[in-house]
């Protein structure tokens, strides 16, 4: 299929933005939705799906059908329309509540829905139920909405349709719409390689930030309140619910979480060897295909492999992972229907509820281990390798396609045919090999002036205490050179990355100064916060980068004297500034040669490009 011109582009937009054209104009109330998504023609060939799970569909006229199956299974509501229908089912059950966790930076509640059996609304009495807590969050990547959906369906099969018994053993937290304002930024032109809903929300918050690249930084206000009700509602397991981009292929719902070399190996094998399982039999009992997660090595060549992902605290199921959080990752395929990818959800979200209320021991059991683990060496950075634990490598589910020449680009393009294939024992790269790597301290210090560092890993939830009084330590210390910033801002901020050394100090910290103890249950998040070679850590965020920043200066008529006395006075340095003299280039830089002296002297700032927080032993 060959891209259309612009004009039948425009054409098709005419006759397919949502509602049949003619439809609209003649009868205002009760709109027809037209047989494709507006995108749909340049889009690849659709697979015909049928499922079991087509049964959870209630008909568009019963009284509580949500607003997806009440207009053909292609649209989603708007904010508003979600709540005035939520407001409905919870006024009918006392097993619902709705809390909020905050507002958005646009004003408008970020609402999560209770569901428990003894119809509580606070985390003290959720957690005296003594039953295993299940979070799911829909939209943080508002358009990719699926969740939402899909849990309202859930809820009301709750409450009428017979499955209140799910609650038996289990809680459910349901957050239907993360990211409130870019989920009101809707139109139908937002995602042009999803397939519906007919209008979708934005990726990013209305201050454009992305909440998926900002657990571990936690700038927005979203994510703040995010983090907060994690830290008082303490779930037991967290989904994460996004719609894919990239390749084609035929899983309709793949889904992932942390790899066993990082932070949770103990959930990692309860998430493998239990959850998983379960999961994909249930999805695949209802006519679903599910799969791990999909990172093409070279989407243009399946041949070459495919990626296994190693996320950083950044990411849902990277912070989850080092905050010992069971987090699931579900990217539902992009180029399946709506409707197959919200019941797909729909059946993984049940399936999940069942999973932790029948394995609720095992899994707190797993959670408990990791989080008291202390391991005295974490690994900050990884390599990609081959996965030898893969050797038979992975039999791929995929889509044939074929490479043509395009006239637009100049380059050769993917072109999808719509026929299933195998690709047999595809190669997996992974970054699993240790990296770069450091022994776990006993304690890190904060000094007070570092109140926005301080205020970060509070909302993380991370245990502080706080010097009454000025205290003697000989501590650890970071010292930078050679800092890179980066080029261009990324998620509001400028990184950077340095080379580091350590070196011992006498510090006298003042009263204030902030002490974490890294033997805590979050004491890994800690580390990977603190640690300065950590991809995620507050320093190359650029929460520090003032310390690259000069402040004090000495004039060149001062050097002079000054550096002839130093000279006179130390023929260590003398013998020093000689070798120093055998580089033709220094020899040649007078500005160089003074800064020379001027750093070796009293007066040289001895804060500049050293790291404020201090490494206990």
């Amino acid at each position: 299929m060959r891209l259309t011109s612009l004009s039948a582009i425009a054409l098709l937009a005419a006759s397919t933005s949502g509602y049949c054209l003619a439809a609209a104009q003649t009868d205002t109330t009760t709109p027809q939705l037209a047989d494709t998504y507006i995108n749909d023609e340049i889009l690849p060939p659709i697979i015909s799906w049928h499922g079991g799970s087509e049964s959870l569909i209630q008909a568009a006229d019963s009284k509580w059908a949500t607003p997806f199956e009440q207009n053909g299974l292609k649209t989603s509501p708007s904010y508003d329309e979600t709540f005035a229908w939520l407001d409905k089912l919870i006024a009918e059950s006392e097993m619902l509540k709705k809390v909020s966790i905050g507002k958005s930076p646009q004003g408008r509640e970020i609402w999560m829905i209770v569901a428990s059996k003894e119809g509580v609304e606070n985390a003290t009495a959720l957690a005296s139920n003594g039953k295993p807590t299940l979070l799911v969050q829909a939209g943080i990547h508002s358009g990719e909405i699926d969740g939402k959906d899909a849990g309202m369906m859930l809820l009301r099969d709750m409450v009428f349709n017979g499955k209140s018994g799910l609650l038996d053993n289990a809680n459910l937290l349901f957050v239907p719409i993360f990211s409130v304002d870019g989920h009101e930024r809707s139109s139908e032109y937002n995602r042009v390689n999803q397939r519906g809903p007919v209008n979708m929300g934005w990726r990013t918050t209305a201050q454009n930030l992305n909440l998926n690249r900002d657990y571990a930084k936690a700038d927005t206000p979203e994510m703040q309140h995010m983090l907060r009700a994690i830290n008082i509602w303490q779930p037991d397991l967290y989904i994460d619910v996004h719609v894919t981009d990239g390749i084609d292929y035929q899983y309709d719902v793949t889904f992932g979480y942390n790899l066993p070399q990082g932070k949770s190996p103990s959930i990692y094998n309860w998430l493998e060897n239990s959850y998983r399982p379960r999961i994909e039999s249930a999805l695949s009992e209802q006519g679903h295909i599910p799969g791990p997660l999909v990172f093409a090595i070279d989407n243009a060549d399946i041949s070459k492999g495919m990626s296994l992902w190693n996320a950083s605290p950044r990411f849902s199921n990277g912070y989850g992972d080092a905050r010992h959080l069971p987090t699931i990752l579900i990217e539902n395929h992009s180029l399946k229907p709506f409707k197959q990818r919200v019941l797909g959800t729909y059946v993984m979200l049940e399936s999940s509820l069942q999973a932790i209320a029948d394995d609720s021991t095992k899994l707190k059991s797993a959670i408990k281990q990791d989080k008291y683990r202390y391991s005295q060496r974490v690994t900050l950075t990884w390599q990609q390798e081959q996965q030898e634990q893969q050797a038979q490598g992975w039999d791929f589910k995929g889509i044939g396609y074929t490479l043509e020449q395009s006239a637009i680009s100049g380059n050769e393009i993917v072109r999808w045919n719509g026929q299933p294939k195998l690709y047999p024992n595809l190669p997996v790269i992974g970054g699993t090999q240790a990296d770069i790597k450091v022994n776990r301290p006993d304690a890190y210090y904060i000094p007070p002036q570092w109140q926005e560092v301080i205020k970060r890993m509070s909302v993380h939830g991370i245990r502080m205490t706080t010097l009454d009084k000025p205290t003697q330590l000989k501590l650890q210390q970071y010292q930078f050179t050679n800092p890179n910033f980066n080029n261009s801002d990324y998620e509001g901020r400028q990184q950077v990355k340095a080379e580091v050394t350590s070196q011992a100090v006498d510090v006298k910290l003042p009263t204030g100064t902030v002490r974490i103890d890294t033997k805590q249950p979050l004491g890994d998040l800690a580390i990977l916060l603190l640690e300065p070679q950590s991809p995620d850590s507050l320093f190359q965020w650029g929460f520090f980068n003032p310390i690259f920043t000069r402040t004090e200066y000495i004039e060149n008529y001062a050097v002079e004297p000054l550096a002839a006395k130093m000279l006179k006075d130390d023929p260590a340095l003398q013998a020093e500034f000689d070798k120093a003299l055998k580089d033709p280039e220094f020899a040649a830089n007078p500005r160089a040669r003074l800064r020379w002296f001027y750093e070796r002297s009293p007066y040289f700032d001895n804060q500049y490009l050293k790291y404020p927080v201090l490494r206990g032993n």
